[in-house]
């Protein structure tokens, strides 16, 4: 069966080389023939060896929703503001320690697929289905600073340089676009050149993000029935191996972050799936740590780390969910706010 490409996460390595600073999650070919799903139960192993699911109960604060349709896309703008974006057209910023709308931004004709925040500052960019990518900035009038125009297809990849001097766009027109962020002026991007293709999987990747030192970037597929369904820790050092594997979630993982070390023992990555459950993974070992089901919020479409122990968590039925992890009886996760 042929291979069908499709451009879908975009994100830069910190401290790269110039020639080296992209890193990228663009092809999987179709699933291969004869090969059997393996199907994993949504237990887990505890440390102790007792294995079991846990599920969240429903003590939580219900702020004014942010979106009225499903939620596609969130990121942390700062330590008390995300940005979201979703089928309502609309970007929103919120604050998500008080529950309340700081601004909404309307210019998109579809659906908003993607957001990225500059660092250490009040700018930001969405992408749409309408194939523009818009600027943004908190304190100006809620029109954009800046329109970019240049995919044929929609726009499903974004990511800030991390001098913040240049964004990289991606497209279903399987194409990268290199954007002067001060001037809006597109860059000739054909000098841009494949440093590394890592090994091709079987499921379509969904999603990438890139580790804060630039040493290794996760990436998550599609999938259903349990086949597929995982997140791919991958070195991007010398080696560029494959580091393990996170196998649990039911239908596709459409998220993946590194959190930030906190009171836990080991580095932690969460992932977010069609599923409705939240999965925190040992990131060493692939270990499934904690499972929280957000039952009734349908696919969970996005994760951003909020603080060191807040998870932001977008859905298509329910909002937004803040999650908090509690390690005062090892780790877990709780839903503490949805808006």
């Amino acid at each position: 069966m042929p291979a069908v490409s499709f451009l879908y996460s975009i994100s830069f390595i910190p401290s790269a080389l110039p020639e080296l600073l992209l890193s990228l999650t663009l092809l999987l070919p179709c699933p291969l023939p004869g090969i059997r799903p393996l199907i994993f139960h949504p237990f887990f192993s505890r440390p102790d060896g007792i294995i079991e699911e846990r599920i969240q109960t429903k003590a939580f604060q219900e702020y004014s929703p942010a979106h009225v349709d499903a939620v596609s896309v969130i990121a942390a703008l700062n330590s008390d503001l995300c940005v979201s974006g979703g089928k309502d057209k609309t970007v929103v910023a919120y604050n998500w320690k008080t529950g309340k709308v700081v601004k909404r931004f309307k210019g998109h004709e579809r659906e908003i697929t993607k957001v990225a925040c500059m660092p250490q500052s009040d700018q930001f960019f969405s992408a749409s289905r309408d194939r523009r990518v818009l600027m943004w900035d908190l304190h100006d009038s809620s029109q954009p600073r800046q329109q970019l125009s240049g995919h044929a297809m929609v726009v499903t990849g974004l990511a800030v340089s991390p001098d913040t001097s240049q964004l990289c766009t991606g497209s279903r027109d399987n194409t990268l676009l290199l954007w002067d962020v001060g001037t809006g002026r597109l860059w000739d991007s054909r000098g841009l050149q494949v440093a590394h293709m890592f090994p091709t999987k079987q499921h379509i990747q969904t999603y990438c993000e890139v580790s804060m030192d630039g040493h290794k970037c996760i990436s998550c597929s599609n999938g259903f029935g349990g086949e597929g369904c995982e997140a791919t820790l991958w070195d991007l050092r010398q080696t560029r191996n494959r580091i393990c594997e996170y196998k649990g979630h039911f239908q596709t993982v459409a998220s993946c972050v590194f959190l930030p070390r906190t009171l836990a023992l080991v580095p932690v990555i969460a992932t977010s799936s069609h599923d409705s459950k939240v999965k925190l993974w040992n990131q060493d070992t692939g270990a499934c740590l904690f499972t929280l089901s957000l039952d009734g919020s349908g696919p969970l479409t996005s994760l951003a780390v909020g603080d060191p122990i807040s998870l932001l968590c977008a859905s298509f039925n329910r909002g937004i969910h803040l999650l908090r992890m509690d390690h005062s009886r090892g780790l877990e996760l709780k839903e503490v706010a949805a808006f």
